[in-house]
């Protein structure tokens, strides 16, 4: 029996959706539900446990100018664990933060490299910034250094057009998304508008972030390919203070990301109507602060999404989909406890009682 303290769980254990048990333990770091033997110094948990929760679109390390130092990456990693969000999908950063995966008390942080865009059609300080015939080589370079993802920037406002455009020629997508594939890593894209989406989809990328550009006759062609989308709703809601911003010199662009932004819980509820995967994402970093799971949680809600599966957007599917454990024998004991249950109101993850990362109470 080891001499470490024994954590016990008990109360409702939400494991799965459909999977409810009255308890588990924690010993050594590790789940187990059956009792150890001899267990002392036992301290127990009470309330609602549900597995720690997935941001799959943060930025730890990014800032809004670029990378940012080891501490201010740490304060964002803590706020982030401090709202439950124990796994983090890091879509794009410029920042090394391998050093995180040494420590046991903060969020596992799954890479996706640095953004790759096109040149001065992205945010200064952010992305490797190149032309078409490098998009390959850049790619299979940030499969390897990812941790089996990779992010492009799919659009952007183009200048001579005042407009949203696509970032990559068919061709060169289509090249860079095998490529990605042969190395074991899967992509996704930021995408904006209407007009980036189909190519990227019949490229063969597995994920579209934000997708605000999703069209009924698109919709359907995501589904058949099961192509994800992260819709970032706390992120879209910038979108009109974005528009005023840059009213004056593209008026034309301003109008596009207004309608975008109008019509986003309908795009949001038509892609979960038709079958196509929706997961947790807030966009954190950059401009975003972060935190807010809870609150995109909610949102997706507000789009129409029925709560026990926004709140499996968040926990149980997009573990499963990232490839990592929730509240599984022998799993790491990563998991947030509530004072009342989160599939009947959202809302409570808002406010959570205990968080417990790698077996230990830091919250």
């Amino acid at each position: 029996m080891s001499d470490h303290p024994v954590l016990h769980v008990k109360g409702r254990v939400l494991a799965g959706p459909d999977d409810v048990r009255d308890e588990l333990w924690v010993v050594d770091g590790r789940i187990s539900y059956d009792r150890p033997a001899d267990a002392r110094d036992v301290r127990t948990v009470t309330g609602w446990a549900l597995p720690g929760l997935v941001d799959a679109h943060c930025h730890v390390g990014l800032g809004a100018h670029g990378p940012v130092d080891a501490d201010e990456a740490e304060k964002q990693a803590l706020t982030d664990r401090e709202a439950g969000t124990l796994l983090i999908r890091d879509a794009g950063s410029p920042s090394d933060t391998r050093w995180v995966d040494d420590r046991d008390d903060l969020p596992k942080i799954i890479r996706a490299g640095r953004h790759i865009a096109r040149t001065r059609r992205y945010i200064r300080g952010y992305a490797h910034e190149i032309e078409p015939d490098d998009l390959v080589a850049y790619v299979a370079q940030e499969a390897r250094r990812g941790d089996g993802w990779v992010k492009l920037v799919g659009d952007w406002i183009d200048r001579e057009v005042g407009d949203l455009a696509p970032s990559w020629p068919r061709d060169a997508a289509e090249a860079a998304i095998a490529e990605a594939h042969r190395l074991g890593a899967r992509v996704t894209a930021h995408c904006f508008a209407e007009n980036s989406l189909r190519d990227l989809v019949e490229a063969g990328i597995d994920c579209i972030e934000h997708a605000t550009g999703l069209t009924e006759d698109l919709i359907p062609l995501f589904a058949e390919r099961g192509v994800a989308i992260v819709p970032t709703l706390v992120n879209i809601a910038t979108f009109p203070r974005l528009a005023e911003g840059g009213e004056s010199k593209f008026p034309r662009w301003s109008a596009h990301m207004r309608r975008l932004h109008e019509r986003r819980y309908d795009t949001v509820r038509s892609a979960y109507d038709a079958g196509i995967p929706v997961f947790v994402g807030t966009d954190a970093g950059g401009t975003l602060p972060h935190g807010l799971v809870a609150a995109e949680v909610a949102e997706l809600v507000t789009a129409g999404i029925p709560p026990l599966d926004a709140l499996a957007a968040t926990t149980w599917t997009a573990r499963a989909w990232l490839g990592r454990p929730g509240l599984e024998e022998g799993a790491p004991a990563d998991l947030v406890v509530y004072d009342t249950d989160p599939r009947t109101d959202v809302r409570v993850l808002a406010d959570p009682r205990r968080v417990v990362v790698n077996g230990r109470v830091t919250a």
